[in-house]
């Protein structure tokens, strides 16, 4: 996938990026639908599968789970460049994606956080502070819930649980069901999540996701 950005495009990336780096409840995942709106629908800069396999391969790697932020800057750059047959000669453009989407989605959350984190240290006594951290708890639940919904769509419509029969395998309850196992999972064992993302992309691999 090969596109073109302008100076202007670049602007318009670390703008938007910034503005979900003040959203961020919860940290940066839970801003996916908002970046696939923008980087997908919107601007069409990337393919489903890149925006998918960028997250996903940032969420197997070892480190925050903001690195998928940067994977996604690079895709967005390496397009710009003229996608991967460009080879090399396209790496200056991903790694000034890796730059702009990176700055974008840390400095001003950073900057949030250690004002608030002192003036709240200051006043933790207060009731409404109080309330207002008890407050954003559904907050996070409800864009961890948005994000796990926008992963889980693509795998209903492109990869059929061809293994199932055809009745049950269009059922687009399928992926959404494993969503909601693995959440279930995590809330109540301590099996590990690389254990879990393991068996994600074994059951990709026979194609049954």
């Amino acid at each position: 996938m090969t596109t073109s950005l302008a100076w202007g495009d670049w602007l318009s990336l670390f703008l938007h990026f910034a503005t979900l780096s003040l959203l961020s409840i919860g940290g940066a995942i839970a801003t996916v639908p908002d970046m696939h709106r923008f980087l997908h629908d919107e601007q069409q800069w990337l393919s489903e599968l890149q925006f998918s396999s960028s997250i996903a391969l940032a969420q197997a790697a070892p480190g925050p789970n903001v690195l998928f932020v940067a994977l996604l800057g690079w895709q967005v750059g390496l397009n710009a460049g003229g996608g991967v047959a460009a080879g090399w000669q396209a790496w200056p453009l991903a790694l000034a994606g890796v730059a702009v989407s990176m700055v974008a989605i840390l400095l001003p959350s950073s900057l949030l956080t250690y004002g608030a984190t002192r003036w709240v240290h200051r006043h933790q006594r207060l009731l409404w502070v109080r309330a207002f951290k008890q407050g954003l708890a559904p907050v996070v639940v409800a864009l961890m819930l948005a994000t796990g919904w926008l992963l889980s769509t693509p795998a209903v419509n492109t990869h059929p649980m061809t293994a199932l029969p055809a009745w049950l395998s269009q059922q687009p309850w399928s992926a959404w069901a494993i969503s909601v196992l693995v959440a279930l999972l995590v809330w109540q064992t301590r099996v590990h999540l690389l254990w879990l993302l393991a068996i994600g992309a074994g059951l990709g691999a026979v194609g049954w996701v």
